[in-house]
């Protein structure tokens, strides 16, 4: 099911029940949705340099928040991701922010957003730097995450990190030990208070009461591979996947997700307009980055990971950039070649 077809049905109860709340980024969504994959985005004229075919091939929209395209992008993330992973174990950290804060963070998303970053990358570098529990500085790699399994609002951000670090005196490799990083409630704590330091430095209210115990979790994921394939789902191609949206019925939309406590499918089902609502609070503010790297898996670092590639041991490879496959010709089955591309025409609604 098209979430085109869904916005073309609900836009209008969207805009009278939603319209003092939606932001031009949200519309400016909707709009880049709508021409998605259509003549209105614009077109690529394919030819065939053996038999003289041609075709056309609408554009995609490119917007990350779009299920339907950026797929290319999401892969070409993951293969970088994949170049840099170690012969170590690795841990995902996850720092959420508590309910009563939610309502804050959407109302002060770039500052909020960037608040969860620093605050949970700098506690995780500071534990790391602590010689009673590494002594070393960390490689890590940072997802902003906007919703929880329901696609409801649920700020967290989830960090990816080899089980080691650069002893920078030493200028050697430290592993860790075992298959523990650190303590998920002492990160928590030291979180909670820098976040709540950052946000009175920032000249954002802080709302009353704010709860004592935050949540945080750190747990060993493994050689890392199949936490990164999670992550890389939400970054380019919006929170749900068109496959997931299973019925569109007498004004309501039904929706399945999987349980994270259970593993359970469950559905939900909404109104139209409440549905939409309820994807565009996650179209993140314009400009903003929600995936970031830190430490040696910096991209101003590589030296210094080629260095920690050496000894550890790791077979390095020339990498192969993926690249978007060519149409091929209806008649003789040889690769099209772009030969133009045609600039579309949109009317925003």
């Amino acid at each position: 099911m098209e979430l085109a077809t869904i916005i073309h049905q609900y836009r209008g109860n969207l805009e009278q029940h939603y319209g003092d709340r939606l932001l031009p980024g949200h519309r400016y969504a909707l709009d880049a949705m709508l021409r998605c994959r259509t003549p209105q985005s614009g077109q690529v004229h394919w030819a065939c340099h053996h038999c003289n075919q041609h075709q056309y091939q609408p554009l995609s929209c490119g917007h990350r928040s779009c299920p339907r395209c950026q797929n290319l992008e999401a892969t070409r993330w993951l293969d970088r991701q994949r170049a840099k992973l170690l012969p170590v174990d690795y841990f995902m950290a996850t720092f959420t922010l508590p309910a009563q804060l939610r309502a804050l963070a959407w109302r002060h998303q770039t500052v909020v957003y960037g608040l969860l970053f620093d605050c949970a990358v700098s506690t995780l570098r500071d534990f790391g730097l602590n010689p009673e529990k590494l002594g070393a500085e960390l490689g890590m790699t940072a997802v902003l995450h906007t919703h929880a399994r329901d696609k409801s609002f649920h700020p967290h951000v989830h960090i990816i990190v080899p089980g080691g670090g650069i002893h920078r005196l030493r200028r050697c490799w430290k592993k860790v030990k075992g298959r523990y990083l650190f303590n998920a409630f002492a990160l928590a704590k030291v979180f909670r208070a820098r976040m709540l330091d950052g946000l009175n430095n920032a000249g954002v209210p802080i709302p009353n009461p704010v709860p004592e115990q935050w949540v945080a979790d750190c747990c060993r994921v493994g050689h890392g591979g199949p936490a990164l394939e999670y992550l890389s789902r939400y970054l380019y191609r919006g929170v749900i996947a068109e496959c997931d949206i299973i019925a569109n019925q007498n004004g309501k939309v039904t929706f399945r997700y999987v349980e994270s406590g259970t593993g359970d499918t469950r559905t939900r089902t909404l109104p139209g307009a409440d549905f939409l609502w309820l994807i565009l609070q996650h179209v993140l503010p314009r400009g903003f980055r929600r995936v970031r790297d830190y430490g040696f898996l910096h991209g101003n670092a590589k030296k210094l990971l080629g260095l920690v590639q050496l000894i550890l041991h790791v077979t390095l490879a020339f990498p192969v950039a993926s690249k978007r496959p060519k149409p091929a010709c209806p008649e003789c089955g040889n690769p099209m070649h772009a030969a133009s591309i045609i600039r579309g025409h949109w009317h925003p609604g």
